[in-house]
């Protein structure tokens, strides 16, 4: 009988064999476009402040500015990549063009003679970086069978995260042979592989024999209709306490710098941070490999050990001194916790979703992801200021809390549907 549904890629045995094999040429496709994109866009990212306030002469104010307003287009591009994502041929074009987009984008940031026409780019990149999210999470469920999606996701999210270190260190190297703007123009380059890796991934994947229109719509009560909308229930108590990693920087940076003095501090706090980037690429993939062995409560429990790390790590920068040690194990729990958090979350989404409805589903994860981001750095930056660090690190970690139980109270109807 023929599967009405798409088809894994062509290195995917039959049913009935032992095992399905995980790590297809569609998976590897995707992954290393996830390398590529990363080292790409991390460049201009790395350089983007040098090239605002050095060589345009704009002020901080106008890099915070830029940066407020790309996150909120990538925040929006995700969500209304969503239902574009739908549709198993659109999400094809969509993740094509995505990538490309975002790598034209933010490479021609190399030829801005004003503020005004970076922010324009970043913009634009960042908003095709969003559209391209929801699309690449549903193809790499498309590619890979549903026991191994917490492998597959795992993945991604460490191939990303090698991209997140290769693409500073790359931008640093750039910098030494050439200049700031020639450093960000030839980011078009990995930008560019990484369009080339998700045509090879898509070009694994079969489509439907008969196609079938799907209007674009925005789909959310559908997405959170069971088990799925108490998961994002949970997930986005979880990502209002998901701080971005420059507040870890600039609290271990205050609590060393009257020891060490400001350059020195801030050279450590880097390094720790450093380690908080390879806590969470160690731990990506295993933390998937992990949930699919756990069966259907896997991803929650795996998202559950990422929520319980990050606890202890806030818990950590709320309460210690000026110890480097400590602050390095709240760093690397930190890290761990990401790396748990995020590969679980897609696992999660992916065997829940319906297959119709799968990029709506991703588009709202990254969606709460995003906002919830926002939300985090933003009260906690401001209880940081107007209160102390330990009352703002205090109220995340309560927001940790607050998503294990809820948690808690997610898990229990996924066991009666045993997806394995």
């Amino acid at each position: 009988m023929t599967d009405q549904r798409e088809n894994h890629d062509d290195t995917t045995p039959q049913p009935g064999s032992a095992e399905q094999p995980w790590m297809t040429r569609g998976v590897g496709g995707i992954g290393s476009a996830s390398f590529l994109a990363d080292v790409g866009h991390e460049i201009p990212t790395a350089l983007l402040a040098s090239l605002v306030t050095t060589t345009l002469g704009a002020p901080a104010s106008a890099l915070g500015l830029i940066e407020g307003i790309s996150d909120g287009l990538a925040g929006a591009g995700r969500f209304l990549g969503g239902p574009l994502a739908d549709d198993p041929h659109r999400r094809r074009r969509l993740a094509v063009g995505g990538y490309t987009a975002t790598a034209v984008l933010s490479s021609l940031i190399g030829t801005a003679g004003n503020v005004v026409t970076v922010g324009l780019l970043r913009g634009g990149a960042w908003a095709a970086r969003g559209l391209r999210v929801p699309a690449r999470n549903a193809l790499l469920a498309d590619v890979v069978p549903a026991t191994a999606y917490g492998r597959a996701y795992g993945f991604e999210r460490t191939m990303d995260n090698l991209g997140a270190i290769a693409g500073p260190l790359l931008a640093l190297g750039l910098v030494a042979m050439f200049s700031v703007r020639t450093a960000i123009l030839l980011s078009v380059i990995p930008g560019l592989l990484a369009a080339v890796a998700i045509i090879y991934a898509i070009r694994q994947v079969r489509l439907p024999a008969a196609r079938e229109h799907r209007s674009i719509r925005i789909r959310i009560r559908p997405v959170l209709h069971g088990q799925l909308g108490r998961l994002m229930a949970a997930f986005a108590v979880f990502e209002v306490g998901n701080l971005a990693a420059t507040l870890l920087i600039l609290r271990a940076t205050d609590l060393l710098t009257p020891d060490h003095g400001i350059n020195t501090a801030t050279q450590i706090a880097l390094a720790l941070y450093t380690a908080y980037n390879i806590a969470a690429t160690a731990v990506s993939f295993p933390a998937g490999r992990l949930s699919d062995r756990l069966g259907t409560r896997g991803p929650v429990i795996v998202v559950a050990a990422g929520v319980a790390t990050f606890l202890v790590s806030y818990v950590l920068f709320a309460v210690t001194g000026p110890v480097i040690v400590l602050l390095a194990v709240a760093f690397i729990t930190a890290g761990i916790g990401i790396g748990c958090a995020e590969t679980a979350e897609h696992a999660a989404v992916a065997a829940l979703a319906p297959e119709h409805l799968r990029g709506s589903a991703f588009g709202l994860l990254a969606t709460v992801q995003a906002a919830g981001n926002v939300i985090a750095s933003t009260v906690a930056g401001l209880l940081y200021t107007i209160a102390s660090p330990a009352i703002a690190f205090t109220f995340v970690a309560a927001c940790m809390a607050s998503a294990l139980a809820g948690l808690a109270w997610a898990a229990k109807p996924l066991a009666t549907n045993d997806l394995d």
